[in-house]
């Protein structure tokens, strides 16, 4: 099929479909000739659209562009320093200590795998003295962090400039279980073991909405297109989908066991349920009604049961060839499965990676610009108080970098839009936004 682009699509469509035509043409071949340059006219106006609506994590047809011609990255691999000067703390006197070593592997190939290579501390937040259970940075947002802690507060912070919190909120009276940004990233909404869901404005830094319940609420998203709507996941094992401007429940699926984790597709017609078992549901939701239908489950990859901490989808990877969906779970396993959107998120395990079993809930992360080039990167914490990163595609050596820098076990981890940045939080109450090495290029 010609590459065909811009305004002149069809023109060139017509010059083929002519060229095609024989000399003399019946009525019947006329019409003949008629409907395959229609066909020839959708094709062309098909590609171009599906080229510009593509989308993989908001990097849209250059990234696209870039996968297809194959375009080398140019990634700086040597080692890091502490960035000097003062931040938001002044790190030359933070007594963690400060190195980045690839495993030796990746060492022996560094001209085949790139890894992440990073140029130090961007910032550090250690104002909370509790676990930060969970951290994440807002929607298509590359300064705007916030992270939840087990004492139940929220913390809304600022990159941007001199790193500086905004907004410390309060009213959770136990463990923030999750939380999630609305689309503009002016509402914060969180679950919480003490059986309440908050609603927060960050703008203004106070609660507007309590929800109240009778069992914990365990993980919690916004409906990526219809934000009026909250699904949370139960202790009780119920999805609940909750109105955002009423605080009512407005409809609920059974799944049996605690719900722990959910991610959404950007569509919002599927939603995937991570379980305390470690199976992973597909949703269909309707957008409109908020209706769940059961679609399919998964247990495939697990060598017993365990708590799921991370359900992620990702709209393409080179790896599957289509969207794809991380899930983590407590017993070490990192799962990557493909994910078959035409038969409502039919999953099939593609790969996966057996670490050392975790004490706690740690939560994992893809790595999409790094797996656009090559590999198949993901992110996690860890209890020797590393960050690993780990490629899917080299199952015999799959740690390719780490950070140190923490003091205890690293439990949540959160790239921001450009990818750029990485904030990494420990049960001790240290948040560690890390700052990536430039490229050659950049």
């Amino acid at each position: 099929m010609l590459a065909l682009e811009g305004d002149g699509s069809y023109a060139v469509a017509d010059r083929l479909a002519i060229a095609l035509e024989p000399g003399s043409l019946s009525k019947r071949e006329e019409d003949y000739v008629t409907m395959r340059r229609l066909l020839l006219h959708r094709q062309a106006m098909d590609g171009k659209l599906s080229r510009q609506n593509w989308d993989c994590n908001g990097t849209g047809y250059v990234a696209y562009r870039k996968y297809i011609c194959d375009v080398k990255p140019s990634v700086d691999h040597s080692e890091w320093a502490p960035s000097e000067g003062r931040l938001s703390k002044d790190l030359s006197k933070s007594p963690a200590s400060i190195s980045s070593r690839r495993s030796s592997s990746v060492q022996a190939d560094e001209s085949e795998q790139p890894a992440y290579a990073f140029a130090g501390m961007k910032c550090l937040f250690d104002s909370c003295k509790a676990s930060v259970n969970i951290v994440r940075f807002g929607n298509l947002s590359s300064d705007l962090l916030a992270f939840g802690a087990a004492d139940g507060t929220l913390t809304v912070c600022s990159l941007e400039g001199s790193p500086r919190v905004l907004h410390l909120l309060r009213g959770h009276s136990k463990e923030i279980t999750d939380f999630d940004w609305s689309l503009n990233n002016k509402y914060l909404c969180s679950s919480s073991l003490d059986k309440s869901v908050r609603i927060w404005d960050t703008s203004e830094g106070h609660c507007i909405r309590v929800i109240y319940d009778k069992v914990s609420q365990l993980c919690i998203r916004f409906h990526p297109v219809n934000n009026n709507y909250l699904v949370v996941g139960t202790g009780t094992g119920q999805l609940k989908v909750i109105n955002f401007s009423t605080g009512r429940h407005v409809n609920h699926l059974d799944l049996g066991r605690q719900i722990t984790a959910l991610d959404f597709d950007p569509s919002g017609r599927l939603l995937f349920a991570g379980d305390s078992t470690g199976c992973i549901y597909s949703i269909a939701v309707d957008s409109i009604t908020a209706t769940l239908s059961y679609a399919h489950k998964n247990n495939m990859g697990l060598a017993r049961k365990s708590t799921t901490t991370t359900v992620q989808f990702r709209i393409f990877s080179r790896l599957a060839g289509g969207p794809v969906l991380l899930a983590s779970n407590q017993d070490g396993s990192l799962r990557f499965f493909s994910v078959a959107l035409q038969v409502n998120g039919y999953l099939t395990l593609r790969c996966s990676l057996h670490l050392p079993p975790l004490a706690r809930n740690t939560r994992a992360s893809f790595c999409p610009l790094l797996s656009l080039e090559k590999g198949e990167f993901i992110v996690t914490g860890s209890e020797d108080k590393n960050v690993y990163f780990y490629d899917f595609t080299r199952p015999k050596h799959p740690c390719v970098n780490k950070l140190q820098g923490h003091g205890a076990p690293i439990v949540g981890v959160s790239w921001n839009y450009g990818e750029n940045l990485l904030a990494s939080s420990d049960c001790e109450g240290l948040v560690i936004v890390w700052k990536r090495a430039k490229s050659v290029d950049g």
